[in-house]
């Protein structure tokens, strides 16, 4: 799962064009970015978590009597903030449940950008974004990419298209007030998750017709409609899971396969061990750099000191324990934030809890309406729910350094709850052989995909993979925005040869050093607030004695 990969909400203009998100190799990112880093940030965190609404564009009319396999195209321009392309709009007509056959259809959007050259194009480029609960329609076409092969977005069923699963129910439980991980909190979410389903179910929603697997055959179906004999594959993330699923299902229909922080079957949930061993690797390259040592000579000591004793006001500011555990993680997917992360748990340490505040203050403004949820539960319940194990329990054990945050948050309410959907069939909840020609590309501190999982257990399980580790990278926005001219010649290889050169990869390490730390920003913002209440209250006064004259 990709949580915590926030998007911009589409823009839709006319003439077909699209204002898309700035996704992909090439974007300027490096260690001295911070500021900038985390200004964008914080402005995307409170204005910019689309949920499911940030989700729906206009897309062609589908047919007056539509059939499965319909493809209505009409060309138009997909403009993004690198430029403006040609490109094909379509709406394709599925089954929301194949397995039913007095199923109802539903409509899934397309959206392709033709290769620059025509002369020497290859296969086609299928895109794969992170989730689930994420739109797969937001891609920014990459001029290396598209020298010699189409682009295609096909919209995820559950968050793109004409049936989107919305749960409002599940939005407002993760706003509750109580500690966000504790009991109460989670049998709320229970709650509500049983009370969506039922909702989505009694408004004629088959809940069995969104899993990975029926994602997977609208993207065959695309495939045909298109009239392409093979399609390479770029996922990210949950979109790695789709891929894997992909070419197990249809492998003469996949050509070769790229995988950005590889997903393995049985991943879609993060394990408390895990998490620890992050903590501890980023600990060690914490002590490399003097001045973070002198501030705090361990920080995993740091860290648990602070969790243990966590404040629960700053000010007139409430901190919620859960909520600041849940941003801790989301934000050590990145290099550019976990930094940021480990400067307010030091701060903390030593008495000013400004910076926990602000995270807690920040869960409210992002979180509850980052995902569509519906499509979360769906996607990941049918995939890796195991109902043979405690999720309350085993993602917080004692002994934990955070534990798991979000598997806790996520899983544990099903103790109390309950999604119906049905189990993908064995053969796709397993590892199994491929032969498909499969490059794996994974950050050596990602918490959410960690790389060793895709080597040790995924790996062995591709006679013809490759698996590239990206030293000092965490999850997909690490790798696929510093990757530079580095990740461009791994991909285009991989693509036009077979053979994934990663000679250019650089390496560059973390910079633990922040610049506009949280505790600052929480301090400024409590400054403006304070000040504008003052303004208030004197226009007020003001106000008042003149109508007394």
């Amino acid at each position: 799962m990709r949580c915590g990969c926030l998007v911009e909400e589409h823009r839709v203009l006319p003439a077909w064009r699209t204002q898309a998100e700035d996704t992909g190799p090439g974007s300027s990112s490096g260690g001295h970015t911070m500021s900038r880093a985390l200004l964008a940030m914080i402005l995307i965190v409170i204005l910019a978590a689309p949920g499911c609404a940030g989700h729906r564009l206009s897309y062609p009319t589908p047919p007056l009597a539509p059939r499965a396999g319909d493809l209505v195209l009409e060309q138009g321009a997909l403009e993004t903030k690198s430029g403006k392309y040609r490109a094909d709009f379509g709406t394709l007509v599925v089954p929301e449940n194949r397995s039913d056959p007095n199923s109802r259809l539903i409509n899934v959007p397309l959206i392709r950008v033709p290769a620059s050259d025509s002369t020497n194009r290859g296969e086609p480029i299928f895109l794969l974004e992170g989730g689930p609960g994420l739109s797969n329609m937001k891609w920014r076409p990459r001029e290396y990419l598209l020298s010699n092969h189409d682009l295609v977005m096909v919209g995820y069923r559950g968050v793109d298209g004409s049936s989107v699963l919305d749960c409002p129910e599940v939005q407002k439980a993760l706003k509750g007030e109580v500690d966000l991980l504790g009991e109460s909190s989670l049998r709320s979410l229970g709650a509500a998750w049983s009370a969506c389903a039922s909702r989505l179910r009694d408004s004629g929603v088959d809940l069995d017709g969104y899993t990975i697997l029926d994602v997977v055959d609208d993207l065959e179906a695309a495939r045909h409609a298109l009239g392409y004999e093979r399609v390479n594959l770029l996922s990210l993330s949950y979109g790695t899971r789709v891929a894997y699923v992909y070419a197990l299902r249809h492998p003469s229909s996949v050509f070769r396969s790229v995988m950005v922080g590889v997903n393995p079957p049985g991943h879609m949930i993060w394990e408390p061990t895990a998490i620890d061993t992050l903590l501890v690797r980023y600990a060690e390259l914490w002590k490399r750099d003097p001045k973070m040592h002198a501030r705090a000579p361990d920080l995993v000591a740091s860290m648990r000191h602070v969790l243990t004793h966590m404040p629960r006001k700053w000010f007139p500011i409430s901190i919620n324990p859960g909520k600041v555990r849940v941003m801790t993680f989301i934000l050590l997917y990145h290099r550019t934030s976990a930094p940021l992360v480990f400067d307010a748990y030091v701060a903390a340490d030593k008495g000013d809890a400004s910076g926990l505040a602000l995270m807690s203050f920040m869960y409210d403004r992002m979180f509850p309406s980052m995902m569509c949820w519906g499509d979360v539960a769906s996607k990941a319940v049918s995939a890796d729910f195991d109902p043979s194990r405690d999720y309350i329990a085993e993602m917080g054990p004692p002994e934990a350094i955070l534990g798991s945050p979000l598997g806790r948050l996520l899983w544990g309410p099903l103790h109390y709850g309950s999604w119906p959907v049905r189990r993908l069939p064995n053969e796709y909840r397993e590892l199994r052989d491929s032969d498909v020609p499969t490059l794996l590309v994974s950050g050596s501190i990602d918490p959410s995909t960690p790389a060793e999982f895709a080597e040790k257990e995924l790996l062995p399980h591709l006679s013809r993979g490759r698996h590239v580790v990206l030293s000092d990278m965490g999850h997909v926005e690490d790798t696929w925005r510093a990757g530079g001219d580095g990740l461009r010649l791994l991909l285009t290889s991989f693509y036009d040869t077979g053979v994934a050169n990663d000679s250019l990869i650089a390496f560059s390490p973390v910079d633990f050093q922040v610049t506009r730390s949280f505790p600052k920003i929480a301090k400024l913002g409590r400054g403006v607030v304070v000040g504008a209440a003052v303004i208030v209250v004197g226009g007020l006064t003001y106000l008042g004695i003149s109508l007394a004259r």
